[in-house]
């Protein structure tokens, strides 16, 4: 069991659908949760802001113990038209930026593990890391770069008391796919309450899991 009970989390992609309904049942449980978003001002795809959130949340809170990126952004159409900026835009932001974070949240990390606390890291890199989706081949690829990133990150952070859990929900009723970088957003099917879904997360942070794969959702 991990107490969040005055646990210092930061929840990056805070604005989200998903990110704000986190970043509010962490705080019902007794989190002290810092906030980064786009809207914020903080473009997390430059290292140097990374590390500036990072020790933002260090100085002001004393210490980091949790991570949570929630930021991403979605692109629709076929492979064949795609545009370069498209694919740069979505692994930089999906990918790069969230292995940054991660790369460089460790230490932050490290020391809580180290004064006692159970420190933790989730992505969500959802179903399409699993099951790549026709019409969405790129945002697919991005999804499963994290994923795979953080299948590997996880056995080495597991040495210094941190836990990475990857969620991978199926589509789910929030405002991304209102709002792609590229092309329109195809007719889903039933979609996965948000609300349900972020309950789903903080259940698995609070009971120590290890994974939640789209058949936790």
């Amino acid at each position: 069991m991990t107490n969040l009970q005055g646990a210092v989390v930061l929840v990056v992609g805070a604005t989200g659908g998903l990110g704000s309904r986190i970043a509010a049942l962490l705080e019902q449980n007794g989190a002290i949760v810092a906030r980064s978003s786009k809207s914020a001002g903080h473009d997390l795809r430059a290292p140097s802001v990374i590390a500036e959130v990072l020790d933002a949340t260090k100085a002001e809170h004393g210490r980091l113990d949790g991570l949570v990126v929630a930021s991403g952004v979605v692109a629709f159409g076929a492979a064949s038209d795609l545009a370069p900026v498209t694919v740069d835009e979505l692994f930089a932001v999906n990918a790069t930026s969230a292995i940054q974070l991660i790369a460089q949240s460790e230490p932050y990390l490290a020391a809580s593990a180290v004064a006692g606390r159970e420190p933790f890291v989730v992505t969500l890199s959802g179903v399409v890391a699993e099951t790549p989706v026709a019409g969405l081949a790129a945002y697919s690829a991005s999804k499963a770069a994290l994923a795979a990133f953080v299948v590997a990150a996880a056995r080495e952070y597991r040495r210094n008391g941190i836990r990475i859990v990857d969620a991978r929900p199926g589509h789910t009723a929030t405002s991304l796919s209102e709002h792609p970088i590229a092309g329109s957003a195809p007719r889903f099917a039933a979609a996965l309450d948000p609300d349900v879904v972020a309950a789903r997360i903080i259940t698995a942070i609070v009971d120590g899991e290890k994974d939640l794969p789209s058949t936790a959702f």
